[in-house]
């Protein structure tokens, strides 16, 4: 499979052909990691995931939510 790295903006391109994404299990808006080494750019996926407090909460639904959850009588100096 070949592909042409082309300008976008100011920065240089490489558009990636869907069969290849999804051959290499990856997903549009994927966070990746890029590396460089002995003259290569490998795409790997990043490790490093960030949620949103927002996105976090659009996923609570009744369906998920739990109840209260006792822990017990404070053992040191916890505040409740």
């Amino acid at each position: 499979m070949q592909a042409v790295i082309r300008k976008w903006g100011n920065s240089p391109a490489l558009r990636l052909p869907s069969a290849a994404l999804k051959k290499a299990g990856y997903v549009l808006e994927q966070k990746v990691e890029l590396v460089v080494s002995r003259g290569r750019i490998v795409i790997r996926p990043s490790n490093n995931v960030t949620y949103s407090l927002d996105s976090l909460l659009q996923g609570i639904t009744e369906g998920n939510a739990h109840g209260e959850f006792s822990f017990g009588k404070p053992v040191g100096k916890e505040k409740f």
